[in-house]
């Protein structure tokens, strides 16, 4: 995907979609969602201009957490009218939100407080960094007065150097744009996100908090558009392949799913797909402790204490918005559980706890085990 920084036309753009284009190598410009005039003073502000850049390149909803540095980003985030600000419960699960936000619309974004929050989302930072994600990570930092002081802040680890969050940042993000004024801001704001969508990678901004609401002239031009080139679906390879998979597992004597590193797991948040409405079918798949690692190298630390997790989601769901959850022990009551939520439930988050025994395995993974097993008891080579 080729990501290009040019100067605006003369012309104004007359559509507020993104326009897609039907040949693999060519390029489309995704338009800004606002209409192309200039803005006055008291909107071309670093904040709106952040949102307006989001909008622009596709992102419609953001993941966020607020703490005391971000709060008048997040002001300026809502007050874009083509942006959804979504509050997470923590910035753990508003990185992996985004997460899956960029994998189903091409890119991320979400936006939490200075390093009590940076650190928190770092994990799903580095998830994203490792799979190809492009996912713009927000941070609101410290007041710009305050590098460089040796002040002792709050959110920090006790020491004047603010510079930790980023050298974290540094080892899981393909660029880092720390703005504590407003002359490079947009510069630096665009070549971020003009990085991520080139390399397909995460980024990092920081935003001192005392900026967003500032401002500067640099902010009441039109955004500089992005050219793309869109990563299109070969259509006959995918049903293709649709039709060899399906074949193979109606084949199959005794068929096994192996969720991969791409599923991400749905508690917290449970609560924030419920006030947005989500009518998503989650399934938790309970076999009572880590099997694997007891088929690598059994021990009491792979016994863990079951939760009664329909009931954690019936806490959760509290009476507000619609949910329907459910227990199921066998096959029969599984396809019962599918039809009843495709179905009668459709319009509710559906809660589907499948439970299976421990020791429910295949002999292909106990055989992996124990190869596994094999070579992690190797002995040191001789000095």
């Amino acid at each position: 995907m080729d990501t290009m920084l040019g100067s605006l036309d003369s012309s104004k753009p007359t559509s507020n979609d993104i326009v897609s284009c039907t040949k693999a190598n060519s390029t489309s410009p995704i338009q800004p969602s606002i209409p192309s005039t200039t803005l006055s003073s008291s909107d071309a502000t670093l904040g709106r201009h952040l949102a307006r850049r989001l909008v622009q390149i596709g992102v419609t909803d953001v993941f966020s957490v607020p703490g005391d540095f971000n709060l008048t980003l997040l002001d300026h985030l809502i007050a874009e009218p083509e942006l959804n600000l979504i509050g997470c419960c923590n910035e753990l699960n508003a990185g992996y939100a985004a997460d899956g936000y960029a994998r189903s619309r091409g890119v991320g974004a979400c936006v939490v407080t200075f390093t009590v929050g940076g650190l928190s989302v770092l994990n799903a930072i580095a998830g994203a960094y490792s799979e190809n994600l492009p996912l713009i990570c927000i941070v609101g930092g410290p007041n710009s007065n305050d590098y460089g002081t040796n002040r002792i802040l709050h959110h920090t680890i006790g020491v004047p150097d603010f510079s930790q969050e980023l050298r974290c940042f540094q080892t899981v993000t393909c660029f880092q744009a720390v703005v504590n004024n407003l002359e490079d801001a947009h510069e630096l704001i665009d070549t971020a996100i003009s990085t991520s969508l080139k390399e397909s990678k995460p980024v990092y901004i920081s935003i001192g908090c005392n900026l967003p609401a500032i401002p500067h002239p640099t902010f009441s031009r039109d955004p500089v558009p992005f050219s793309l080139a869109p990563k299109l679906t070969n259509q006959m390879g995918l049903e293709a392949a649709v039709e060899a998979a399906a074949d193979f597992l109606n084949k199959a004597v005794k068929p096994v799913l192996v969720g991969g590193p791409k599923l991400r797991v749905t508690a917290q948040d449970v609560s924030t797909m419920l006030r947005c409405g989500q009518k998503t079918i989650i399934f938790l798949i309970n076999n009572g402790g880590y099997t694997i690692e007891v088929e690598i190298h059994d021990g009491p630390y792979n016994v863990i204490k079951n939760w009664n997790y329909t009931g954690l989601i019936d806490a959760i769901h509290n009476g507000e918005g619609k949910c329907w959850t459910t227990k199921v022990f066998c096959e029969e009551e599984l396809v019962e559980a599918i039809a009843t939520a495709t179905g009668p439930k459709k319009d509710s988050l559906c809660f589907i706890e499948v439970i299976v025994h421990k020791d429910d395995t295949s002999k292909e993974l106990l055989e992996w085990g124990s190869r596994v097993s094999a070579a992690n008891s190797r002995p040191p080579n001789p000095q």
